[in-house]
């Protein structure tokens, strides 16, 4: 479970406008069985915050972090492997950031 992982979402209630879930939970915690996550909601149906809420793009489709609702899940509530996001970490951890500090 490497850090940045992108998860399909499995909940068919939310899966529609929020099809993956990231994993934004540190590797040296991988022995718990939840995982800290943010969803990433298709991005038409949304407004972006650069800083807050970065876009990127997942299987060919165009999605925003939606970092305030990051959420502790257990690993069973994850889809299968979509990606993985490494290559913006300073974006994501420059979102959680502003979240939890305000900077």
């Amino acid at each position: 479970m490497p850090q940045f992982t992108v998860y399909r979402n499995k909940n068919p209630r939310t899966r529609a406008e929020m099809p993956f879930l990231v994993d934004v939970q540190s590797d040296m915690l991988s022995e718990l069985k939840t995982r800290v996550v943010i969803p990433l909601h298709i991005k038409k149906s949304i407004k972006p915050m650069t800083t807050l809420t970065p876009e990127f793009e997942v299987d060919g489709r165009a999605v925003v972090l939606m970092t305030p609702q990051l959420a502790g899940v257990s690993m069973r509530h994850l889809g299968e492997p979509a990606g993985n996001l490494k290559q913006y970490r300073t974006e994501i951890l420059g979102a959680l950031d502003l979240l939890i500090t305000g900077f």
